[in-house]
């Protein structure tokens, strides 16, 4: 259980819409039911010497700090259930303030669109800077791709505005897939399995910088032309009229992509996908980016059921300048899978598999245990390869079913090792809160140097923390590994959102 602070609905009621950046925290609830973009800061647009500045892709106002990003995909809002909506948690010195935040939603002011019963807007979304002025960019997406997706720009005030994509607001993805040094976007519409075969799903590439009207500086071909259908290298075949599962435009599918980074080493960035592959089973594939669009892998050895829907991410674990797909487990295998990459991409000859039996690893193994029911690849001791975070929802102790923990693994030249690896929960001293039976501590996590000391800190979530309302916590990061010295946690009603079966915490970033 975790006591966190409800909207103060009283104040809300007597609070009308406001378009002002700043607003008393009380407020905030009232702003974003009726409509306003609530950016509260404490010390908007100051820039910070942080030893460890944070990346243009994680920083939206250009402090130095990673800002984290927060979903309350089951909020009401605006009367209409599960419509949604996004906090934006700044950085600073002293790491996450949830005063100082941006609420985002479908009725803000300036977002296009309104608030729609069962869109659950903020299901997804992706972080990078797509215009290229130095300042992060949000694309948030939705449950469903016809929803669309909208992006809010960056700012040396936080997050600003709202841009709409239509038709593509499944699980859009900011990453330089071409390697010209810019910030590209890809989208992904819907797609639904009919029978034992895969089915085409629209897709489409945006080459940046992309102008905050929406327009990108070119349209690519989202598969490389050696991946249509009916392409035979001196014709378009079926490919012309999009007709194709496999074409410029679309995919077979139906997919869900997971994750970007370089797993080959090319400098341009890759997706990590979990992809329909036919007669009722799921696997996950890699989609190489290239300058005539992506190149797709087979499956990579993990295959499952839709509703194995597997946690995945791809950092560096062994040092060795390829990035490494981690995935996490689905339904009761609780079995992490860590893919090394190499030149030639991810191979099935390379391949770790473990679970909390891996030698020092603590804890016991036990079915349900759900080991990786979410993951979170980087660099938090600074020794130049990345740990793997894992959420253990599943994980019971001491009389509590299904209260949840969470790991730190470490990675090093062999790759992930057990040794000195860490496990927390809520009655881990220093960690706020008190385990619950059924809390699944551990749902979403994510790495990310929000207080700008070198080193990634992790953001940790429960979904079902106060009747679903959900909370997030924050712990350092060290030279050593995660200390709860300093360690926080908030809820929707700590940054002024609803908090009713908001689910906050469902997807971190």
């Amino acid at each position: 259980m975790l006591w966190i602070r409800r909207p103060d609905t009283h104040n809300a009621r007597r609070t009308g819409r406001r378009h002002g950046a700043r607003a008393a925290a009380p407020l905030a609830a009232a702003l974003l039911v009726a409509g306003g973009l609530t950016v509260v800061s404490l010390t908007p647009g100051v820039a910070h010497a942080a030893g460890g500045r944070a990346a243009p892709a994680e920083d939206f106002n250009g402090d130095g700090y990673a800002d984290l990003v927060t979903a309350a995909p089951g909020a009401t809002v605006s009367g209409k259930a599960q419509a949604g909506y996004v906090a934006v948690t700044y950085g600073s010195a002293n790491g996450i303030d949830p005063a100082h935040k941006t609420l985002v939603n479908r009725s803000t002011s300036g977002v296009p669109g309104s608030a729609t019963a069962k869109q659950r807007f903020g299901n997804t979304f992706s972080k990078g800077d797509l215009d290229g002025d130095g300042y992060s960019d949000l694309v948030i997406g939705s449950a469903k791709g016809s929803a669309g997706s909208v992006v809010v720009w960056g700012s040396p005030s936080g997050l600003t505005g709202g841009t709409a994509i239509a038709g593509y607001g499944l699980t859009p993805q900011v990453g330089d897939f071409d390697g010209d040094g810019k910030a590209d976007l890809a989208l992904f519409g819907d797609a639904e399995v009919e029978g034992d075969d895969s089915v085409q799903q629209s897709a489409n590439l945006w080459k940046g910088p992309i102008s905050r009207a929406g327009k990108p500086t070119a349209r690519l071909n989202f598969l490389d032309k050696s991946e249509w259908w009916g392409y035979n290298g001196s014709g378009p075949g079926c490919a012309a009229d999009d007709s194709c599962v496999n074409g410029p435009h679309s995919l077979s599918g139906p997919n869900t992509a997971k994750s970007v980074g370089d797993v080959n080493g090319d400098h341009r960035d890759d997706i990590a996908i979990w992809a329909y592959e036919g007669d009722g089973v799921w696997g996950n594939h890699v989609l190489f980016g290239g300058v005539g669009g992506f190149t797709e892998t087979g499956t990579l050895g993990d295959i499952g059921s839709e509703g194995d829907d597997r946690a995945t991410d791809i950092g560096d674990v062994d040092g060795d300048g390829y990035g490494d797909v981690v995935v996490g487990s689905g339904g009761e295998t609780s079995k992490v899978t860590v893919l090394y990459g190499s030149a030639s991409g991810p191979s099935s000859r390379r391949v770790k598999t473990f679970d909390q039996s891996l030698p020092g690893f603590p804890g016991t193994q036990e079915k349900g245990d759900h080991v990786g029911s979410c993951v979170s690849v980087a660099d938090v001791t600074g020794d130049g390869r990345a740990e793997i975070a894992l959420g253990i929802d599943g994980e019971d102790f001491g009389g509590l079913a299904d209260a949840g923990s969470f790991a730190l693994l470490h990675g090093t030249a062999s790759g992930v090792t057990g040794e000195g690896s860490q496990v927390m929960h809520q009655n881990t001293s220093g960690v706020p809160g008190v385990a619950e039976a059924n809390d699944k501590f551990g749902a979403a996590c994510a790495l990310l140097d929000v207080n700008g000391d070198g080193h990634r800190d992790l953001a940790v979530s429960s979904t079902a923390e106060n009747a679903s309302a959900g909370a997030v916590w924050t712990l350092d990061g060290t030279a050593k590994g995660l200390t709860t010295k300093h360690a926080k946690a908030f809820g929707p009603g700590d940054v002024g959102g609803p908090a009713t079966k908001a689910l906050f915490g469902s997807f971190l970033r």
